[in-house]
C-alpha cells in the first residue's frame, strides 16, 4: 500500500485564466493520458520556444553551431539549479540510457570486473551492464529485492550481492517497472566506504523528487528532465562527482574532446540541441503557474486516488485486492495489480499497452515483475480524477474480459 490512502478526488489544477491545466499541452483530447512516466508531455510554451530555436538554427547554421556550446553551458546553469547541484557537475545527454552508456563506455576495470544490478533494473540498462561485464571479463550479479521490501531489507539484498570483485553497482533511485524507490543513500554510503563506484539510474526522479541528490553519495547519477520535468524529449542530465568523472567522454568525439568535464559534452557536432535550450522554459512554466511543491502534492494525491478507484474496480472484478504492497513507495506513482492472464511478461505488457491505446483510447503503462502483471499509474498536473474514474468504470471490465480470454487459451497456465 502507499503511504497515504487518498479517499477523495483532488480538485483539478487550473491555469491562471481558469482553463483546465490540460489546455497548456497539445495532448490528443480524445485519448486518456495516464502514462506520463514513460515519455512525458511537453507544454506548449516549451514547444514554441524550441521551435524558435530551431528556426534560428535553420536560418543560419554557420552562425548557430559555433556559438552553441556557450548556449548549452548557460542552459546547464539553469538545469543544475533545478536539481540543486553545481553546474560543473552536470553534463547534458539525450536520455538517462545515454548517460549510463557514457559511464559504461568510459569506466575502466579496477578489481574483478563484477557489476551488481537488481531485478528491478531497467532492461536496456541491465543489457548494457552485461555487455560491459563481458568486456571486463567479469560477470553481472543480480540482487533479488522483493517488491514489498523495506529500505533496510532492500539494502541488505543489494549489498549481499557485492563482493571483492565488484567494480560497479548500478541502482535505480525509482524503479521503472515497479514504481518503488531503492535505498540509494544507504548503498551509496557503504559503496563509498568500500571504494566501489555507484551509478544511480534516476530516470524518473527529476521533478518528482524535490532535490533528488540531497544526501546522496554516488559517483554518477542520470535523470530524465523530459518525464516529470516536461522538457522537450531528449533532455537528460548526467551528474558526476569525484575523480572518476574525468574519465567520462561523450559517445561522439567532437572538437570539445580536449575540454574538461562537463564542457566536453557541450559540443556534439550537428546534433539538434534545441531541446536542451528550451528545457528551462518548461521547468519555469510549472513553477510560475502552480509552483513545483503544489504540482508534486497534486500529482501524489491524484495518483493515490487513482490507485484507490482502479484498485477497487479490479478487486470487485476478481475478488482479490487490486492494491499492491510496495516497499519505499514513490510520490506521484502507484502500482495496481492486473488480473491473472494479463502482462505476465514484458512482451505481454507492451502488447497490452498497444492494445489499450488502440481499442480503449487510453495511454497507460502496463509492466511485469516476477511473472505478475501490473498497471503503473503516473500522474501529472494535466490529469484529473475523471481520467481514473473513466478507466475504472469503462476500461476495467474490458480488461477483465481480455484476462479471461487469455486464461482460456490453449496452453495457458
Amino acid at each position: 500500500m502507499s503511504e497515504t490512502e487518498v479517499t477523495t478526488a483532488p480538485r483539478p489544477l487550473l491555469l491562471a485564466d481558469g482553463r483546465p491545466a490540460a489546455r497548456a499541452w497539445s495532448l490528443d483530447p480524445v485519448m486518456k493520458h495516464l502514462n506520463h512516466g514513460s515519455f512525458g508531455a511537453v507544454p506548449l510554451v516549451a514547444q514554441e520556444r524550441q521551435n524558435e530555436f530551431r528556426a534560428e538554427m535553420d536560418s543560419s547554421p554557420v552562425v548557430w553551431f559555433p556559438a552553441l556550446p556557450q548556449r548549452i553551458a548557460a542552459a546547464r546553469i539553469d538545469l543544475a539549479a533545478f536539481l540543486r547541484v553545481a553546474p560543473d557537475d552536470v553534463a547534458l545527454v539525450p536520455n538517462a540510457s545515454a548517460g549510463i552508456s557514457v559511464v559504461f563506455a568510459s569506466l575502466q576495470r579496477r578489481r574483478g570486473g563484477g557489476i551488481v544490478v537488481t531485478d528491478h533494473g531497467y532492461g536496456a540498462v541491465t543489457m548494457g551492464a552485461e555487455r560491459l561485464a563481458r568486456r571486463w571479463g567479469g560477470e553481472v550479479r543480480t540482487a533479488r529485492v522483493p517488491l514489498e521490501a523495506s529500505e533496510e531489507e532492500a539494502y541488505e539484498a543489494v549489498m549481499a550481492a557485492v563482493d571483492d570483485d565488484t567494480d560497479l553497482i548500478v541502482l535505480d533511485q525509482i524503479t521503472s517497472a515497479t514504481a518503488r524507490r531503492l535505498p540509494v543513500e544507504l548503498v551509496g554510503a557503504e559503496a563509498r566506504r568500500r571504494g566501489i563506484p555507484l551509478l544511480v539510474d534516476a530516470a524518473h526522479a527529476p521533478g518528482l523528487i524535490e532535490a533528488p541528490l540531497a544526501g546522496l553519495t554516488c559517483d554518477f547519477w542520470v535523470g530524465n528532465l523530459h518525464k516529470w520535468g516536461c522538457t522537450p524529449r531528449g533532455t537528460a542530465t548526467l551528474v558526476a562527482r569525484g575523480e572518476l568523472r574525468e574519465e567520462l567522454y561523450p559517445l561522439i568525439d567532437s572538437w570539445g574532446a580536449a575540454d574538461p568535464y562537463p564542457d566536453r559534452f557541450d559540443q556534439q557536432g550537428t546534433i539538434d540541441a534545441t531541446g536542451y535550450l528550451a528545457a528551462p522554459s518548461a521547468l519555469d512554466f510549472v513553477e510560475s503557474t502552480w509552483g513545483w511543491d503544489t504540482a508534486r502534492r497534486y500529482m501524489d494525491d491524484l495518483a493515490g486516488y487513482g490507485e484507490r478507484v482502479i484498485g477497487a474496480a479490479f478487486g470487485e472484478l476478481t475478488g482479490a485486492t487490486g492494491t499492491v504492497d510496495v516497499g519505499m513507495p514513490v510520490p506521484g506513482m502507484r502500482l495496481v495489480r492486473l488480473p491473472d492472464g494479463l502482462a505476465g511478461t514484458r512482451i505481454e505488457a507492451d502488447a497490452l499497452r498497444d492494445r489499450a491505446a488502440r481499442e480503449l483510447g487510453v495511454e497507460a503503462a502496463f509492466t511485469s515483475f516476477d511473472g505478475i502483471g501490473y498497471m503503473r499509474l503516473s500522474a501529472h498536473v494535466y490529469n484529473t480524477a475523471a481520467d481514473y474514474e473513466y478507466f475504472a468504470e469503462d476500461c476495467v471490465p474490458l480488461l477483465g474480459r481480455w484476462a479471461r480470454a487469455a486464461r482460456e487459451q490453449p496452453g495457458a497456465a
